[in-house]
């Protein structure tokens, strides 16, 4: 499928800092409510803004619970650290989760997955840091370990579970991305996101894979340069990265209030480029 083909998705990133797990909850019953497409958290120990020792819960914990307590939308992390769990586990977490948030279909989860970055983390709880060059390396091995693993358990997973991964470095990162993902997350402007789309394009052809079967994804900010928010620079900016690829576009919201504005009309835009 080109990128011209595939239909525009909205995500939200409901980031588990500052607030008591009801308002989480009622965040992401909102969301779904809505009619977002993805509902993400993030994979970290600590809140990554405001107070660092402020409230904060554990990302695989919620979204088990979120998929109990979910209907419809796809679930997962943007992104899991690759470091904080070993590969195998990973898979078999990966598949319960799936069959929790089945209710009858398929499952609804997406693997995002990361190399890791945050020192914090892996000081807090005792993980060697290591280099961006090791940690790369041990996402580059983890990945067809997690996708045999998921062939040998039983159950099995309900579909093949969507792998999305998240970052830019253009020698090993995207390499990875051509190799393995069927989502890669990107960061930064659009400006940058075409560039780098054309760098994983020539690793997908370096692979022998079609760049069109992998969704392209982006974090949807306030436009540069701006420092107030307002809900009209969401949807600007999405137009910006549809223009140059992106088809998932992700919102980040934090607690403890959740404001959801700016999915109103960035969720009235999805339909109108969808024509739905």
């Amino acid at each position: 499928m080109t990128a011209a083909g595939r239909p525009v998705r909205i995500a939200v990133q409901i980031q588990p800092q500052h607030a008591a797990y009801a308002q989480i909850r009622r965040a992401v019953a909102k969301a779904e409510e809505m009619g977002v497409d993805v509902i993400f958290d993030w994979d970290h120990f600590s809140p990554l803004n405001g107070d660092g020792d402020g409230r904060h819960f554990e990302c695989w914990s919620l979204l088990a619970a979120w998929a109990e307590a979910t209907e419809r939308v796809e679930l997962g992390a943007l992104v899991t650290c690759n470091s904080y769990r070993n590969p195998q586990l990973l898979a078999d977490m990966a598949r319960t989760v799936d069959h929790i948030s089945a209710k009858g279909g398929d499952g609804r989860l997406v693997l995002g997955l990361g190399a890791g970055w945050f020192q914090r983390d892996y000081d807090e709880y005792g993980y060697p840091f290591g280099t961006p060059g090791s940690r790369l390396d041990a996402l580059a091995e983890a990945l067809p370990l997690i996708r045999r693993r998921w062939g040998r358990l039983n159950p099995p997973p309900t579909r093949p579970i969507p792998v999305l991964v998240g970052g830019g470095g253009e020698r090993k990162t995207l390499r990875i991305v051509a190799e393995h993902a069927d989502i890669w997350h990107s960061f930064g402007t659009p400006d940058v996101l075409a560039h780098k789309l054309g760098i994983l394009k020539d690793h997908c052809r370096a692979v022998g894979r079609d760049p069109a079967e992998i969704e392209v994804s982006a974090g949807v900010a306030m436009a540069p340069g701006r420092h107030h928010e307002a809900v009209s620079d969401y949807v600007a900016n999405a137009e910006r990265l549809y223009a140059v690829g992106a088809r998932l576009l992700t919102v980040g919201r934090s607690g403890p209030s959740y404001d959801l504005a700016p999915l109103v009309d960035l969720l009235q835009w999805r339909d109108e480029v969808n024509g739905t």
